[in-house]
């Protein structure tokens, strides 16, 4: 069995959304440094400014966004104090879903990968729907 981490390598000028993230001191666990769970807040804080933003939201009344899966790679540890850099693309539109790609890097280190398809759903019978088509022009220009 191969335990060795993947290698990834990445230049930031090919994503197509950056956003930041404070790191907070309570986001710090035993060992002081960042707490994995951290991580995948941080990656929602990415998502949701493309999402919902409040200028150009993507969703229709009654619907929202919501994790299908998601898979995370941890590859440095993130420290306090500091901030952190999230960059996001669009990796895939489906009917009703979207996969997105993003990395997380403190500095110039880069801490975190991730995969995640969030799917659109009516808020009340929480089944999918298409995605609107002002989502789908604005996701296209996320696009890898």
């Amino acid at each position: 069995m191969n335990s060795q981490k993947p290698t990834f390598s990445f230049n930031k000028e090919d994503f197509k959304h950056h956003s930041f993230d404070k790191v907070r001191y309570g986001d710090t666990d035993r060992q002081g440094h960042i707490n994995n769970a951290m991580f995948v807040r941080y990656f929602e804080t990415s998502r949701t400014e493309i999402l919902y933003n409040p200028i150009r939201p993507l969703h229709e009344d009654n619907t929202s966004f919501v994790i299908a899966s998601m898979q995370v790679e941890f590859l440095n540890e993130i420290h306090w104090p500091g901030n952190v850099d999230l960059y996001t693309n669009v990796l895939r539109l489906g009917n009703s879903s979207i996969t997105f790609e993003q990395v997380i890097y403190q500095g110039e280190t880069l801490c975190s990968y991730s995969t995640c398809v969030i799917v659109h759903v009516s808020n009340e019978t929480k089944k999918s729907l298409p995605l609107p088509n002002k989502a789908v022009q604005y996701l296209e220009t996320l696009k890898k």
